[in-house]
This record gives structure tokens, C-alpha cells and sequence, in this order.
């Protein structure tokens, strides 16, 4: 790292605040959700308003800095931060601004799932966002985002109307529909390739305050059948019924019995976005595919169920993810799910399937730069630990699963859940519109400034 850059000239323009490497609160700012990513980056530049960004990008292409872009700083392949370059940090510019009447929300980028969640929900409204609150609104976003809301009300980019954007030239613009509208289109699931968002705008929808949500808990003995019997049953379920598929160990839940703790167990996860009454015949049929060992199942407000599975993904873990899009879960791919779910190599990491099938499916591929409308379920491989010395069996498992149902995935890719090494399946990612989204990158970054993302190279 250059440690003698002047940086009394953005000092001078910058209202937020620029923590250095001698700085004392420079390693709590570097820090990010995985623990397996250590970078020092030269300046960490905590911006306040639009303004700062434009000041920091221009400063950092005076100097020949690397930018990194950190919302919160979920990203799994560790994109917010890099060695000796300029990190913009939106940890101040977390706020959240709510229309009721015209069903919209405001939200700068550093805001995370829980901050906007608890606005929204003042009012009963909603959009589909992720399923760990800690997770920040603007990568989740970028990269298409899904959660519990995706069937009945579409991905997360499905739901922007339009952003500010801050370009690699410093210019501050508004992209929408009607408005730049070759960089809205880019910008919905293409990441952080073409600019620096510093404000999105979100349609709402009526949501909760309160839902059916919860657990049904079964022994992994049940696996392969309760799998198949899943992919049959979900099908026919209306778009307000969601359930997910995960496989992992037991965590010490309250309404487990203490001989189930630790062991390999598939969970049922559910959230309904609709009264209990309509769905009782539904959850029974869900009861009725094996043994349940155990369940949690009523009424609850949705900020309650969005945070539900945050034990799981606290900060400071080691984590490495796999992901494939299938259309179809054919019984080999099942076999294999069970299989790796029965040799986990750490206590925290597992498998879950989620089917989206419904509103997102019916928008056309070539809307937006997000293309995956044929998948049915997303298979998550999420390795996650806490001693480095368990890197290489926990990394090994992943890929080895990833590598094996390969076969039985229909392509494409889920961009938030790749990991850096991953550059080689960025186009595979993009398919039918990875053409367009190079002539939009040649057009506002030409030179490749923000290439710390999923890269859509300007060649």
C-alpha cells in the first residue's frame, strides 16, 4: 500500500468520514459477515449522501485505487473489500422512507433486511427481500434477490421502480423504466458492474403484520422420502405457500426432544402469507410425509420470522457456498442431496432447497438483466465453520457435492451465492442477456473500474 496519499483534497469535500489503516477503528471497519475474507484496504471511506460517493470515486481514479463497494458487507465471495484500494462504506446511509399511500419505499444502500423490514411493516407492507435480516438490501438486490415473497410477488428486482446511481465519471443520475433505462435494465440482477447505487425505490405490498410461519422437524431416515414427496406436494400449493427444504444438524431448539440435538435432521421450513385457516389442510399434508420429531408452527409477525434463522448466520464464521438452478428434482439428484447431507463436516453446514416457481416465473427473460424465469428450486450448498483448520474438509465437501449434481441442474446461476473463484460462470450466469450487459459495461465502465463483483467484463 501507498501509505503516503494525500488525501487532504477529499477530506475537504467529504462530509462522511475516512478511516485509515493507523486508524484505530480501522479493523472494526474492515470487518465483514465472512470470516474467511482478510483484506486491508488503503482507505475506507464512510460516505454520507451521493455527493461523497462521486468525491470518492473520482479521488480514486486520480490515484489508481482500487474501489470496492460495501452495503453490509454480506457478500459471500467477500466482493466489499480488497487490499490498498478505496472501500466506500455505507454503514451511515442505512435510512428508509415509506409512502403508505402510493405503496413505495425509499432505501439507501447501507440498510440491512431487519432495518428495512421494521419500516415497512409500520404500515403492513412488504417486498420480497432475503431470509437473514443482517443482510444488506443493496447486494441482496443487485444480484436479483429472493425470500418468501418471490412466488406471490416476484424477485426483488421485479420489485425496483428505479435508483440513484453514481457513475464511474462521478456523475450522479436516476435510472427507471423511463429514465436510463438501458442502466435500470443492467442494474437489475447485473450487481454492482455499472455504477454505485445510492438509493432505491421499491413497490410494497400488504404483508403481515402477522403470518403462519415455523418448523416441522423430521429424521433424516425420512430424506429421500420426504424429498420426493416435497417436489410432487409443492407443485399444486398456491404462491402465498412457501416451503423450504433444509438438511443439516439439529440445532438445540426448545420443541426438539435433546436426543434429536446434533443429529442430521430435514426441516420443513414454512411461511404463509395468508390466514391459518385457509392453509391447515395444506400443513397437515406436510405433517403426513414422515414422522415429524418435532414442530413450531402458528401465527407470528413477519419481522419475527424474517430474523428466525439469524442464529444460524451470525457474523464471523467462515462460510463457502455452491449453488445450481434446477427445473426439475429428479430422484438421482435427490439420492446425491441425501447422500451429502449425511456426511456434513461441520455442525453448521447444510443444504436447503427453495421453490419459487410462481410470479417471477411469468416475467419475460430478456425484462432485465436477471434471466433465470425457467427454475423451479435453488439448491444451496452452504459450507459454514468456525476453525480455519476445517478449510480444506468443509471447501472439499462443497465443491465435491456442487461437482456431482452438475448433471442434473438446468444451468445458470444464482450471482449472490457465488463465490470469487467463480469467474468462469459469470456468462453461464447471464445466458441470453450476457451480450447486452457487456455493451452496457462498455458503455459506463469501460475501463472496468468496479470489477470487484461478479465480473461482466467490457470486451
Amino acid at each position: 500500500m501507498n501509505e503516503n496519499i494525500d488525501i487532504t483534497g477529499l477530506t475537504n469535500v467529504i462530509k462522511g468520514q475516512i478511516i485509515q489503516q493507523k486508524d484505530s477503528n480501522y479493523d472494526e471497519a474492515r470487518k465483514i459477515w465472512n470470516a474467511m475474507i482478510d483484506r486491508k484496504p488503503a482507505l475506507i471511506v464512510q460516505v454520507a449522501d451521493a455527493d461523497d460517493v462521486s468525491a470518492a470515486i473520482k479521488f480514486a481514479r486520480a490515484n489508481k485505487l482500487d474501489i470496492t463497494i460495501r452495503g453490509a458487507g454480506h457478500n459471500i465471495a467477500g466482493n466489499s473489500i480488497c487490499n490498498d484500494g478505496l472501500m466506500i462504506d455505507f454503514s451511515n446511509m442505512k435510512k428508509v422512507s415509506v409512502d403508505p399511500t402510493k405503496k413505495i419505499a425509499f432505501v439507501e444502500p447501507g440498510a440491512t433486511l431487519k432495518d428495512f423490514d421494521a419500516e415497512v411493516q409500520k404500515h403492513g407492507l412488504a417486498t420480497p427481500v432475503g431470509i437473514n435480516s443482517t443482510t444488506g438490501i443493496a447486494g441482496l438486490t443487485l444480484g436479483g434477490g429472493f425470500g418468501w415473497l418471490t412466488r406471490k410477488y416476484g424477485m426483488t428486482v421485479d420489485n425496483l421502480l428505479s435508483v440513484e446511481i453514481v457513475t464511474v465519471d462521478g456523475n450522479i443520475l436516476r435510472a427507471s423504466e423511463k429514465e436510463n433505462a438501458d442502466l435500470f435494465w443492467a442494474i437489475r440482477g447485473g450487481g454492482g458492474n455499472f455504477g454505485v447505487v445510492t438509493q432505491f425505490e421499491f413497490k410494497l405490498h400488504p404483508v403481515g403484520p402477522e403470518i403462519l410461519a415455523g418448523l416441522l422437524v423430521f429424521p433424516f431416515k425420512q430424506a429421500k422420502s420426504i424429498l420426493q414427496q416435497y417436489r410432487d406436494f409443492i407443485q399444486i400449493t398456491p404462491p402465498e405457500f412457501n416451503v423450504w427444504v433444509v438438511m443439516r444438524k439439529a440445532p438445540p431448539l426448545p420443541f426438539l426432544p435433546e436426543n434429536v440435538h446434533g443429529k442430521e435432521v430435514v426441516v420443513l421450513a414454512i411461511c404463509v402469507v395468508s390466514e391459518f385457516d385457509k392453509n391447515e389442510r395444506l400443513i397437515e399434508s406436510l405433517r403426513s410425509f414422515g414422522d415429524p420429531v418435532g414442530e413450531h408452527i402458528g401465527n407470528m409477525p413477519y419481522v419475527n420470522w424474517q430474523q428466525a434463522f439469524d442464529p444460524l448466520l451470525t457474523p464471523g464464521a467462515r462460510n463457502y457456498w455452491k449453488s445450481h438452478n434446477f427445473k426439475e428434482l429428479g430422484d438421482k439428484a435427490i439420492d446425491l442431496m441425501v447422500e451429502y447431507a449425511g456426511k456434513l463436516p461441520s455442525p453448521h453446514c447444510e443444504i436447503f432447497i427453495t421453490y419459487l416457481e410462481g410470479k417471477s416465473s411469468s416475467v419475460p427473460v430478456n425484462a432485465m438483466a436477471y434471466p433465470s424465469r425457467d427454475l423451479k428450486y435453488i439448491l444451496n450448498v452452504h459450507g459454514r465453520w468456525d476453525d480455519a483448520k476445517q478449510d480444506k474438509e468443509c471447501i472439499s465437501w462443497a465443491r465435491e457435492f456442487f461437482n456431482a449434481t452438475l448433471k442434473y441442474a438446468s444451468g445458470g446461476a444464482y450471482v449472490n451465492f457465488m463465490t470469487e473463484e467463480e469467474e468462469n460462470r459469470v456468462a453461464k450466469a447471464y445466458g441470453p442477456n450476457y451480450d447486452k450487459l457487456v455493451q452496457i459495461k462498455k458503455k459506463y465502465d469501460p475501463n472496468n473500474l468496479l470489477r470487484y463483483n461478479q465480473n461482466i467484463k467490457p470486451v
